[in-house]
């Protein structure tokens, strides 16, 4: 048994394979997206592996929920020093009630735009950031400034700010239907992030100013709590990133063992 990483894929050999040939008619899949659907054309990985992918797309059938594990997708600002500006601010310290800035791609994020973008003061929904605002108050800035941090997917249903809002204390809001949130077997994303489904982006507002402060206040601390699993150290330590990804692959090949009746 062996474990092999290819750009955002992690197989987990189940039985020893001599020789895996494929054959690529989309010359155009390149670095991490090959790897999901390169496996769904080898009948004997597809069956006997466990795929980690940050795109965990249930709709699309290469993610398989139960068996494979469902990633986290970083952004890692400083690799010499990845914990750097990591925390936030206080919650009397926060007078957004939510951000976003972003590229506009994929089908969600221009829903996004056309509905919240310069309606409410206390809501700054952007395209990319433009220069005249992050001049005054930076991406992460901003981030540390808000209650809700929005997380809309782009071209695939994950996205880098889920963990970002994560890493600056902002609760995270999840806009991406068919996306089962990393480490879901052992975390539950309901006591720290809010999941909106994508018909609903017109009564976001109404969504995130629904919740009690008291709630709210619980939900981020909870974001506190979680997030030391989400960090990646120079060195791995107990319970970070690192060891929980490890702890998700073992616990989908245990739940897969079969014990023979006596």
């Amino acid at each position: 048994m062996s474990l092999n990483i290819m750009c955002g894929l992690v197989i987990l050999k189940l039985n020893i394979i001599q020789l895996i040939a494929v054959s690529y008619e989309d010359q155009h899949l390149q670095g991490h997206a090959a790897g999901p659907y390169t496996v769904t054309q080898h009948e004997e990985l597809a069956n006997n592996t466990i795929k980690a992918l940050c795109n965990a797309d249930t709709s699309e059938r290469v993610f398989v929920a139960g068996k494979d594990v469902s990633l986290p997708e970083t952004n890692i600002r400083n690799p010499r020093v990845p914990l750097r500006n990591i925390g936030g601010l206080r919650v009397s310290q926060r007078p957004l009630l939510a951000f976003f800035a972003g590229r506009m791609h994929g089908r969600v994020r221009p829903i996004l735009l056309k509905y919240w973008r310069d309606k409410h003061e206390d809501m700054k929904i952007y395209g990319p950031l433009p220069s005249r605002i992050s001049r005054k108050m930076s991406y992460i800035q901003h981030m540390k400034s808000s209650k809700f941090c929005i997380c809309p997917m782009g071209y695939e249903v994950n996205s880098p700010r889920i963990i970002e809002a994560i890493y600056y204390e902002c609760v995270p809001v999840i806009i991406a239907d068919n996306f089962p949130p990393p480490l879901s077997d052992v975390l539950d994303w309901s006591k720290f992030s809010v999941i909106v489904a994508e018909k609903d982006i017109p009564k976001l507002r109404e969504i995130l100013s629904a919740i009690p402060m008291r709630r709210y206040m619980a939900m981020q601390t909870n974001v506190k709590m979680v997030k030391r699993h989400f960090l990646w150290n120079r060195r791995p330590i107990r319970y970070d990133l690192f060891h929980m990804i490890l702890h998700s692959i073992w616990l989908s090949r245990l739940s897969q063992i079969q014990i023979p009746e006596s």
